[in-house]
């Protein structure tokens, strides 16, 4: 497969890998694109069946700095499996990404925190049972050190560009849920007890997954709802991307900025 990518971009190497999630697929065609890859020409990367992932690899430039951009993911609820990304991830690291930057849509457990708010994620509670690395193979390399996962030192860039971009920035700590239908407000109050800000479908696995072949970690989560129980109303997912779209010019600047700053 690499051999495929390295046909369509000859001597691209990207530094930065960008998962763009639901409602923020709008940023690649921000990139200077070399090549735009549908994932169905690629053996092994998810075929997305969320309407608002587009399912394509764009490599380019984001001003300076070469990336590779996924233009949507699969979900662990979509087919039961947690490492639908595994190949995607891996085929990253492998032609040169040494950082994985991931952005979702969340709920907000914080009422200082509402529809419209971008968050840092500082760490992750796996609130699934399940684990992209349960079929990793005999050996130690599978106990994967999850301190710091989400780097320190990016998370302090991601909040001055954010400042840069004229965007607050909240930061707090990210709870993945299976899905794919949306938490119970006994969850919700669950969740708040144990620490958790902001509650997703996503980004956990594919964190655990960067982590396991040695690359660093930033992810912001972009709050489109308050989780359930919090105010009165029904969720669903035309909210999530109606949000998600009035908000994504803010947070495609705050990443852009971030992108182009990279070092």
């Amino acid at each position: 497969m690499n051999e495929m990518i390295a046909r369509r971009a000859p001597g691209f190497r990207p530094k930065v890998a960008v998962v763009l999630g639901s409602g923020l697929g709008g940023l690649a065609d921000q990139v200077q694109a070399v090549a735009t890859i549908p994932y169905g020409e690629l053996p092994g990367f998810p075929q997305t069946t969320v309407g608002s992932h587009a399912g394509r690899l764009v490599l380019g430039h984001a001003g300076s700095t070469p990336v590779a951009v996924l233009q949507g993911r699969a979900h662990y609820y979509e087919r039961g499996r947690p490492d639908e990304m595994k190949v995607a991830i891996h085929t990253l690291a492998e032609i040169g990404c040494e950082t994985l930057l991931q952005t979702n849509a969340a709920g907000s457990l914080r009422l200082d925190m509402p529809p419209g708010s971008v968050m840092a994620i500082t760490d992750h509670i796996n609130f699934t049972g399940v684990n992209p690395l349960f079929d990793a193979g005999p050996g130690d390399g599978r106990f994967v050190d999850m301190v710091d996962a989400y780097d320190p030192a990016l998370r302090q860039a991601l909040l001055a560009a954010a400042a840069a971009a004229g965007v607050t920035c909240h930061q707090g700590v990210y709870i993945w849920f299976s899905g794919p239908s949306f938490e119970t407000p006994a969850e919700i109050r669950a969740a708040r007890v144990l620490g958790a800000d902001a509650v997703g479908m996503s980004t956990a696995p594919e964190t655990i997954l960067a982590r396991h072949v040695g690359m660093k970690v930033a992810a912001l989560s972009l709050i489109t709802n308050y989780a359930a129980g919090l105010v009165p109303g029904k969720l669903g997912h035309e909210q999530t991307l109606a949000v998600a779209g009035a908000a994504a010019a803010d947070v495609q600047q705050l990443l852009r900025t971030f992108l182009e700053r990279y070092t």
